[in-house]
This record gives C-alpha cells, structure tokens and sequence, in this order.
C-alpha cells in the first residue's frame, strides 16, 4: 500500500513479523548498525538509537523510559524488548505524535541531558484544539440553521471551504504555545525563583500535586537551582497547561469575558469569513465567555510565560482580572500582534537563538509595562479608553523619542539597533526594538504630562532631563544586569527600581509645576534645590559609579531619591 516511489535512496518498508531482514548498507548506516542483517528487535532497537536530528513517534506505544525506571514501571510489555533509555538516545530531538511514546521522567531525564523534547500533550494539541473549534463552529452555525438564514447542506460546503482557514489559526495557536516553552527554557534559572513560587500558589489552591505531575519538590529544585540546571521543556510544558487552566478558571468567574474590547478576540477566533458573515450568532454563542477566556489565557500565557500572573499579582496584589486587563492595555496600546507577526516571519532568515532574543524584548515590555500598570494605575476607565490614551501618548512621543534622550541612552539605543541590524533583522523592526526599553516609560511620561498637567512632550523632555541629572539611564543598565538568585533579594531590587521611578517622576512633575515657563525646567528645579540637591546628586553619583552595582546600592540609592521629592 506504500508508494516507494517517495523513499529515499536505500530506504526500504519491511513488516516486523520478519525472523530476519536484510537492510541496504546506507540504510544500516543510517541507524549506526554495525551490521546489515539484524532481527526486526535489533533494528527497531537501533532506530530508538540513532544518531539523528529528530526521532519521530507515531502510533501506539512507550519506547523510551527514564534510567531509573524498569519495564514494568511503564506498563507497556509489548514493547519491553526494544525499548530504551533516554540516556541511550542519541537523537536531537523527540517529537511525540503518539501518545506517551516517553515516559515524563525520560522526558525530563533526556532533556536534562541536553536533548529537546516536548511532551506528547504539547506535540498532539493541535489535534485537540482543531475539534475544540470545530464543536464552537457548529454551535455558531446551528444558531443560524435554527433561524432559517442557513441550510444544511450550504453549512456542510461552508465548513470544507473554512478546512485551510481553520489549519491555519490551529497552527498558529499551537506555534506561539512552543514559541513559549523555547522562550521560558531560555530565560532558564533567571525564572527558576518564580516558577517555584507559581508551583507553591498552585498548592496552596489545592490545584496541584506535585508527585503527580513529576515536578521537583521545593528541596530538589533548590538543589537543581544550586546544579545550575533550570526546569526542562517537559516540566515547562506542564507548568504551561496548568497556568492556562487555573486562569481560564479566573477570568470565567469575572467580569472580564464581559468587556467589549474582547469581543475582538472572540471574533478572531473564528474564520475571518465566519466572523463577516456569522458575527451575530457569534456573539450570541453560548460558550462566548469561555471562547473569549481560553483566547486570551492563551494569548497571555504564550506572550508571558507559566508565572507571568502569579508573579505580578504577588508584586502588586492585584487580581487575576486586573491581570488580564492590563495585558489587553499593553498588548493593543503598543500593537503587539503586529510587531509579532514581523518576528514571526523572520522564521529561518536568522539565527534561532537570535529571534528568540527578539521576542524576548517584547516580553520585557509586556512585563515591564503592565507592572507599571498594575502598581500606578487603579484600571478603573473603561478598557477601550486606557487602549487609546496609551495610543496617543504614543503617537505624540515616539517620533521625537530619540531627539528628546539624553546622549548615554541615544548610544546604548542606537548600539543596540546596530547589532539587531547586523543579526538580520530588518531597518524598521530593529529601530522598534532598539526603542522598546524607552517605550516602556511612555506610560509614565504620560502620568507626568496628567499631574503636572503639561503637554506630553513637555513633561517628556522634563522626564529624561530628571534622568540625566541624575544618572538613572546608567542605574537601570546595571539593574538590568544584576540577576539575584534568591527571591527576596529579586523583589528588593524590583522594589528599588520602582522608588526610583516614581521618584524621578516626582522631581519632572515639581520641576513643571514651579518652573514651566522656564527654558529648563529642571534644570530650575536644581538650582532653587541649592547645596542640599547637589550633596544628594554627589552621592548618588559615588554610590552608582563607585563600584559594581548591587541591590543593597541601589536600595540605598532610591532612599536618596525619595529624600529629593520630599523636598
């Protein structure tokens, strides 16, 4: 039933029913045996063990087990004979299109050992998502069958012309939830600490088990964490489902799914020309506020990462739903999709390791932004109206954003859009990204402009001259480079950059108030200050150039600022 007209040279199909078969000596090669002829066992055995890019699972079966298992841990006695180690495996990657071709321990064990490998949940959901929206679609499409304005026979040639349509939001969808685990699996020990406490929160909820899921126990993740070894893609991906479910959960039980923002994502679920056509049974759905919470669980912890929620609701204690709020503010403000999809189509054009570097810039504004949301904003105006302001703070800055910097951030910002340039991505793209450390002040220039009540540019050039006084461009690079391991000591320094902010804020909106008719009005601002400004400016500048940058200076360094404002 084969067409062997499609295999390679030297490949052949054969039935393991076999006693023996003889192989073509390229085809042995090809699976490091050492001979040609070989039981169907010996060579299935050294197919598990081939030195390749990619070991592909279909079908039924558990073929690897981790080093600490044994055969009957597994449970699959059909397959004892050939089935391996994951120290045995030789392959790049395993791709699981079967389910449980690995066991969860062999997962983590051979990704622990420098082998990639999802989970066979991650490798198969584009199956499970492609019915999900199927059922939604015939739930949509029934509505109008009901009311007449469709028969069934024009609904079933609707549904074979949606096929490609479908496939490709089921990619997509499916392309970003891998783009997240390479991201986190980057990001490695710098999340270690926030994935615990993720894991810790789910616990206290009685939402997970530990043992169950084969996720390390506080004890064995501090000794991993001191072993330098971060959580492997398995466990990421498992930490990625339940982060997906337990938000689900809290935007079903709030208001969120009710905000008519979200109705655009509602629709972008659907096939464009379904939404066109169907938009009133769509919104009359009646699953549409699960359609719009799995949407948006989804984008969010694609974009974010498993602990994006739990860690900001733990920096700000601030709900779930105020969560969620603020990621639509900065996702549509900053119009992140776009920006995306111009990373996304990078795909093979540059270096893997690069593009990932990239959407990790974006992830850094999301963080960043929405943290500043969450902790200077109450969120209490209408969705649509934050998105806009936070469009036009744009629209007003960001052209003149360059000229209005101070000399150290113009270079640190043109530097980095050379070397983006220079790893392949394109003119426009690498000035955004360049940008996107700027851009996340934009929301805090504007929150000037308001208390101040000044025009934007003003309270911009009065912002980054508050900055420059005092070195803060050159404090945030150094606290940007400082990774504390522990917890606490992460929080300290967060807690530190924020002082600071909200005191240079503080110093733009006195200079503005007292000086804004004058040509520099922080520069006023110092000069009335007198001697004092200019001993606290002193020590600043002997605490931050004095030395390496550590949390215990910059804590000390925010204390000086907070004096400034209460002057």
């Amino acid at each position: 039933d084969y067409d062997k007209s499609k295999l390679s040279e030297g490949g052949v199909i054969v039935s393991r029913n076999q006693k023996s078969i003889t192989l073509p000596q390229a085809a042995a090669a090809a699976i490091g045996l050492a001979k040609t002829t070989a039981t169907p066992v010996e060579i299935m055995n050294a197919i598990l063990k081939a030195p390749v890019d990619l070991l592909w699972f279909g079908g039924i079966g558990t073929y690897v087990r981790a080093s600490g298992e044994s055969n009957q841990d597994v449970g699959d006695r059909a397959n004892d004979a050939i089935r391996v180690t994951a120290l045995d495996v030789r392959a790049k990657v395993i791709g699981e299109g079967a389910n449980l071709g690995v066991t969860q321990r062999a997962r983590i064990e051979f990704g622990m050992n420098g082998g990639r490998c999802n989970s066979d949940a991650i490798d198969n959901s584009g199956g499970v998502n492609c019915s999900d929206v199927e059922v939604n679609i015939k739930i949509a499409l029934a509505s109008a069958m009901r009311k007449g304005s469709l028969t069934r026979p024009a609904r079933n040639r609707l549904l074979a012309e949606m096929t490609d349509e479908v496939s490709a939001l089921v990619l997509f969808n499916n392309y970003q939830q891998t783009l997240a685990l390479s991201l986190a699996r980057k990001r490695g020990l710098a999340d270690i600490a926030h994935q615990a406490r993720f894991m810790t929160a789910l616990e206290a909820r009685g939402l997970l088990d530990r043992a169950v899921e084969t996720l390390p126990s506080p004890a064995a993740l501090a000794e991993r964490e001191a072993r330098g070894e971060p959580l492997t893609r398995a466990e990421l991906g498992v930490l990625l489902a339940y982060a997906k479910i337990v938000l689900f959960s809290d935007i079903v039980a709030s208001d969120v799914p009710d905000d008519p923002h979200f109705d655009r994502d509602l629709m972008g679920y659907f096939p464009e020309r379904m939404a066109k056509k169907f938009a009133g049974e769509i919104r009359d759905h009646r699953l549409r506020r699960e359609i719009i919470a799995r949407v948006v669980a989804n984008d969010l912890v694609n974009r974010g990462g498993p602990s994006f929620v739990n860690r900001l609701r733990e920096a700000t204690g601030r709900p779930a739903a105020d969560v969620v709020r603020t990621f639509a503010v900065v996702r549509d403000g900053f119009a992140l999709p776009a920006l995306y999809r111009e990373i996304d189509a990078l795909d093979n054009q540059v270096d893997g390791q690069t593009q990932l570097d990239l959407y990790q810039s974006v992830s850094r504004l999301i963080f960043v932004t929405s943290g500043w949301y969450l902790k200077n904003e109450a969120g209490s105006a209408p969705l649509g109206q934050r998105i806009v302001e936070l469009q036009e703070a744009r629209k007003a800055l960001e052209p003149k954003l360059l000229s209005l910097l101070p000399a150290f951030s113009r270079e640190r910002i043109e530097e980095r859009r050379h070397v983006l340039s220079k790893d392949g991505a394109p003119e426009k793209l690498a000035g955004q990204l360049a940008l996107a450390e700027v851009a996340e002040l934009i929301p805090d220039i504007a929150l000037t402009a308001r208390t101040a009540n000044a025009d934007i540019v003003s309270a911009a050039k009065a912002f980054f001259a508050a900055s420059d006084a005092f070195r803060i461009p050159r404090v945030e690079e150094a606290a940007r480079s400082i990774m504390p391991p522990d917890y606490y000591d992460q929080l300290a320094l967060s807690r530190a950059t924020d002082t600071i902010g909200v005191a240079r804020r503080g110093i733009a909106v006195a200079a503005l108030t007292a000086h804004g008719t004058a040509a520099d009005p922080v520069a006023a601002w110092l000069e009335a200050g007198g001697e004092r400004v200019a001993r606290i400016r002193e020590r600043l500048q002997a605490l931050t150039e004095g030395g390496e940058i550590t949390v215990s200076r910059l804590s000390v360094a925010s204390g000086l600022m907070t004096d400034l404002t209460g002057m």
